[in-house]
């Protein structure tokens, strides 16, 4: 099968962050505990927050909250969202790291003169902190965040925004994420989407929501 990412027909390549770059599930999962243990709330584990994560911060503590009220109270919510960023902020990158095969693909888009940008529903300058710890901030010139723009992933905007920020047409344009909003938001953006099979979709099988290429690492696409 060939696949579809075409890299030769590309002007720009757009990135999803947590669970495509990068694998930042345990440093969330710890400064959530942190936070919930500060706040007096019950502890969570890994695997709940491996399933919660990839909507955003503010949708994160949603799914939190549900999980252990029931309900979700406008003021517990902004408490917890508040807490939880400035100690997540504090501990952005500690067991975080590249997903194996991020980076050679990074060093090839770049030795193919590809544009790059990392389009992400987390907080746009934790974003930026989380790449340039990692040393890959240098690959991307522009950052998109959950904040970064009224609406974000699975609605089109950030990537239509990042098209419109290199001039560049849904043909030349390829998004790589890992979550079935990925998939979402490119199919209404009018571009192609690889998926990866190793990231967070939300506890769901990537697979269920019909994407066009699922792979097991980046290198795949090297040609």
């Amino acid at each position: 099968m060939s696949s579809v990412s075409r890299l030769q027909q590309r002007n720009v390549i757009l990135f999803d962050l947590d669970g495509t770059l990068i694998d930042t599930a345990a440093d969330m999962f710890r400064a959530m505990n942190l936070t919930l243990q500060q706040l007096g709330y019950p502890l969570v584990t890994e695997t709940q927050i491996r399933e919660w994560v990839g909507q955003g911060t503010s949708k994160l503590c949603d799914r939190v909250l549900m999980h252990l009220q029931g309900q979700i109270d406008p003021e517990q919510h902004r408490r917890l969202l508040e807490k939880y960023l400035a100690v997540y902020e504090l501990e952005l990158c500690v067991e975080s790291q590249l997903f194996d095969g991020v980076l050679p693909f990074l060093q090839y888009c770049q030795s193919q003169q590809l544009n790059m940008a990392c389009v992400t529903n987390k907080p746009e300058h934790l974003a930026k902190i989380l790449l340039n710890k990692l040393e890959v901030g240098n690959f991307f010139s522009l950052v998109v965040g959950g904040d970064s723009l009224p609406k974000r992933k699975p609605d089109p905007m950030p990537l239509l925004h990042a098209m419109d920020f290199f001039q560049v047409q849904p043909e030349k344009t390829l998004m790589i994420g890992d979550s079935s909003n990925d998939v979402e938001a490119a199919r209404r953006a009018g571009i192609d989407c690889v998926v990866m099979s190793y990231g967070y979709n939300h506890g769901e099988d990537i697979s269920a929501c019909q994407p066009q290429q699922v792979i097991d690492t980046l290198e795949t696409l090297i040609v």
